[in-house]
């Protein structure tokens, strides 16, 4: 094709276009071979209708919206549902009795509420910690949460004894820190999945954290040991 014919086709605008067609709608009309490259088609009272293509263009693009909108609504669902159970885990958790009550309610909050395979309470030594409770050596929360200040998600071995006879069923955990009365006592909840994709890295730690600062002021309430 010629330079010239290239910038012919150039200098045609879009209003061109329109201004030729309004004048001359025969142009188009005529042309089923360009009505049906643009999915167009003239019904018999000569009116351009939309053709298959562009009814399947239409359809298509309902499909994704109506499947964009299936899931704001499943997770809106899954966010009510998850804030619900929250809302009725803390109760739970201020209802506790004693410190070995505490961690039988974290436990039971795992595995009744969040459909995880354990959950558990861990406090530094030296001292004997209550009962119900995992004892850890002192350093050892620094230890088990690594780089991470406050919370790690994910699967780390390491931290697999916490969950006593469920370690070999963990293949995913949330580990959070905590800090239990004055002077300081390091200490950690841990949740522990039986799904490798339970807790992932970049998963937020929102709600964990808020249970493990649930926990914490909770176990405040009595005396340390």
């Amino acid at each position: 094709m010629s330079d010239a014919s290239n910038a012919s086709r150039k200098s045609v605008d879009a209003e061109s276009v329109r201004d030729f067609l309004r004048v001359q709608p025969e142009f188009l009309r005529h042309d089923e071979d360009l009505l049906g490259e643009l999915g167009l088609r003239v019904d018999a009272a000569n009116v351009v209708d939309f053709g298959p293509r562009a009814l399947a263009r239409a359809a298509a693009a309902h499909k994704r919206e109506a499947s964009v909108r299936q899931t704001i609504e499943a997770n809106a669902r899954a966010n009510y549902s998850a804030q619900a159970q929250t809302h009725a885990a803390v109760i739970d958790l201020l209802d506790a009795r004693n410190h070995s009550d505490l961690a039988r309610r974290v436990d039971e909050m795992a595995r009744g509420r969040f459909g995880l395979a354990s959950g558990v309470v861990a406090l530094e030594g030296p001292t004997r910690v209550p009962a119900g409770w995992y004892i850890l050596a002192e350093g050892q929360v620094d230890m088990i949460l690594g780089e991470a200040p406050i919370a790690r998600m994910g699967f780390f071995a390491p931290a697999l004894p916490l969950f006593g006879d469920q370690a070999e069923t963990i293949r995913s955990m949330a580990l959070v820190r905590m800090a239990i009365w004055e002077p300081r006592r390091e200490a950690l909840i841990a949740f522990g999945s039986t799904d490798p994709e339970g807790f992932t890295p970049d998963m937020g730690t929102e709600l964990v954290n808020f249970l493990a600062r649930v926990v914490e002021r909770t176990a405040e309430r009595w005396p340390t040991l």
